[in-house]
């Protein structure tokens, strides 16, 4: 773990399945798909499968803006006689088992634990507190659920709210983070709020951007953690997980430049973790007042490359 000091609209913007065709913002409707076996795929064909499902929603995206609705129908037969949004669910759930350890819950458990390690060898006390005072647990809202099963929901610490454009489990509530209405007060709100490999699979820069400001809204004002428990350093927080090529290999991004993005939000990176294909990171929301930053709303090149992806995220 990469421990970092601290400093002194309108309408789903997801690729939800529920627009009508013909605008330039839609998607084409998508069948009622038959449910696929949950039997295990490949490593190398749940890649595969995932890989494709992205390139081709890229390539619908740019069809939707330039308004080719022909275009777009063929890929979305494509993309449907590639199994839908059902298959690429059942890669990914592959994907998160324990057994590939694909889990990514688990390193913001890990994150705790050695918050709570590295105190103990400071101060020669054990924390023992398990969330806010009160004894409450603390609320975590995992938006792009798959299952209900993985660390944190595991964990005696978190009281989970899951949602997912398409659930395939009973405790996963159908539901657009993009539409969720907007909590009234504190008890409505997280204390975390959980975007694993859900950013990237937003179809535009401006979108991600939304997507990211919109997250402030749903956590808490401050922290309700313990206030001499060391974990209330991670709280309220966004757990944020990104293929590492959007960060290490996009032309439009770099770790700078989304430190300064999510600074403008009111976030400051507290923890960090770049494994060969992911980046871990745990954003705590310091401050609701939005900072305007000019020459975040359009793309500017920070890594030259033939080689490099488009990867981008803009804050209109």
């Amino acid at each position: 773990m990469t421990r970092v000091k601290k400093p002194k609209r309108t309408g789903s913007i997801l690729l939800s399945r529920h627009r009508n065709a013909g605008t330039k913002d839609s998607v084409l409707p998508v069948p009622h798909a038959h449910p696929v076996t949950t039997s295990a795929l490949s490593s190398k064909t749940g890649r595969t499968v995932i890989r494709k499902h992205h390139t081709l929603h890229k390539r619908l995206s740019q069809a939707l803006k330039k308004n080719d609705v022909d275009t777009a129908a063929a890929i979305q037969a494509e993309i449907e006689a590639n199994g839908g949004l059902e298959k690429y669910q059942q890669a990914s759930i592959c994907g998160q088992s324990s057994q590939r350890g694909g889990d990514s819950s688990k390193i913001f458990i890990e994150w705790i634990g050695e918050t709570r390690r590295s105190s103990k060898l400071k101060s020669g006390k054990a924390d023992n507190t398990t969330g806010h005072v009160g004894g409450q647990r603390f609320r975590l809202l995992e938006v792009g659920a798959l299952s209900p099963d993985n660390a944190c929901s595991k964990s005696s610490m978190f009281d989970v709210k899951r949602i997912d454009l398409n659930s395939r489990h009973p405790s996963i509530e159908t539901q657009d983070f993009m539409e969720r209405p907007l909590p009234k007060d504190d008890s409505e709100r997280f204390d975390t709020i959980s975007l694993s490999l859900v950013l990237n699979y937003v179809p535009l820069p401006a979108a991600r951007g939304e997507m990211l400001r919109r997250t402030t809204k749903f956590l808490r004002d401050v922290s309700l953690a313990q206030d001499d428990s060391p974990i209330s350093e991670l709280f309220p927080s966004l757990f944020l997980v990104l293929p590492a090529p959007c960060i290490t290999n996009s032309r439009y991004l770099d770790e700078d430049l989304l430190v300064e993005i999510m600074n403008s939000l009111g976030y400051t990176l507290v923890c960090s973790k770049l494994s060969a294909k992911l980046s871990y990171q745990l954003w705590r929301l310091m401050r609701k007042e939005l900072t305007q930053v000019s020459g975040l709303e359009k793309k500017k090149e920070v890594n030259p490359g033939k080689t490099r992806n488009n990867f981008a995220i803009l804050l209109d």
